[in-house]
């Protein structure tokens, strides 16, 4: 039989039941190992005897040297590797940038932005210089085709000379300046017809008087009082619904011998606007004298101021009553006594 020391500590059955699953595995690779490699045992056991400590411990430290890990340890990150820059690359601060760019809106569009108002401007941006190409196309004065790269022409072999045309043509000193002065007045006229946007609200909002109602419900709205008009139909004596120029009762059109409640003869003596002619009351008006009268319907019709026959029937509209006489008159008499030089 071997002793506790040498074949490891025993464990009670009962505990042995209670492991399940990893626990369970994890106790069975540990006993395998334990068989597989008796040099390591003994390397555990020759170094547990030398430090003094008891030998029940060296199986413990065996079994825990022969785990195998669940996760790989992690790998040491690669040093950050530093930005290869342009060596032709400049450090411009971004607040420099922010100006230029504001003071250039200012004058396309007339805005005005406030430092407060930029984005983040701390820190430096790289910019690189390059001169401002404009891309030249030259043509053969002989075949009219564009030269390549080379200075001979692909199809006749014509070496490039200074006949052959520029495209676009190279500009004069005065046309460069006309250019010039063109853009600055762009750019003048941009400035000066720029939009201001207001950044409030200057619509009118309509202002609604009202009050809660003393029984309660929907409240009282104010609106400007206005005069009800209504019409009654001179057949039947229907009144009109609404601005209804027919009559349901007998299909009578509206004329002017249709009452009007209220009633405004001083302002429309001849019938109120819309109206057909009526059949009792006619209005006309002479050609010769221009002399005014009512009477009703006939074939002949004559002027009763100067027997003119066959006078105009006036349509409905609107009169301006002529001015009262005696008014006029006590007018005139106030203007006097003030003396006025």
């Amino acid at each position: 039989m071997s002793s506790p020391a040498q074949g490891g500590p025993s464990v009670p059955k009962e505990k042995e039941k209670d492991k399940k699953g990893i626990g369970k595995v994890l106790s069975r690779m540990k006993t395998v190992l334990r068989k597989a490699d008796p040099s390591r045992r003994l390397s555990t056991l020759g170094s547990s005897s030398k430090a003094g400590g008891p030998s029940t411990s060296a199986p413990a430290a065996a079994a825990t040297e022969g785990l195998i890990p669940l996760s790989p340890p992690p790998e040491p990150a690669a040093p950050k590797q530093p930005e290869v820059e342009d060596p032709n690359a400049k450090k411009i601060p971004r607040s420099q940038l922010f100006a230029e760019r504001a003071k250039k809106l200012g004058e396309l569009y007339g805005l005005e932005l406030k430092p407060s108002e930029w984005h983040n401007t701390e820190g430096h941006a790289l910019r690189v210089e390059k001169p401002i190409r404009m891309r030249v196309h030259r043509k053969c004065h002989l075949c009219n085709t564009s030269f390549g790269l080379g200075k001979e022409c692909p199809k006749c072999k014509h070496p490039r000379c200074k006949t052959c045309p520029r495209v676009p043509p190279k500009r004069t000193e005065a046309e460069r300046e006309e250019s010039r002065k063109k853009r600055a007045a762009i750019v003048k006229e941009r400035a000066e017809n720029a939009p201001i946007i207001a950044d409030w609200d200057i619509t009118p909002k309509k202002v609604v008087l009202k009050r809660p109602a003393k029984t309660g419900g929907q409240d009282l709205i104010h609106r400007k009082p206005r005069q009800r008009i209504r019409r009654t139909c001179c057949q039947c004596t229907k009144l009109y619904p609404g601005g209804a120029k027919t009559c349901d009762g007998c299909q009578h059109s509206r004329c002017t011998d249709c009452p009007r409640d209220p009633a405004k003869k001083d302002k429309y003596p001849y019938g109120y606007p819309g109206d057909a002619p009526g059949v009792k009351v006619g209005h006309y008006s002479c050609n010769d004298c221009k002399h005014t009268f009512s009477t009703e319907p006939q074939d002949d019709i004559t002027c009763p101021k100067c027997s003119c026959k066959n006078p105009n029937r006036l349509v409905p509209k609107k009169v301006e009553p002529e001015p009262d006489p005696e008014i006029w008159q006590s007018l005139q008499t106030k203007l006097a006594g003030l003396n006025i030089e």
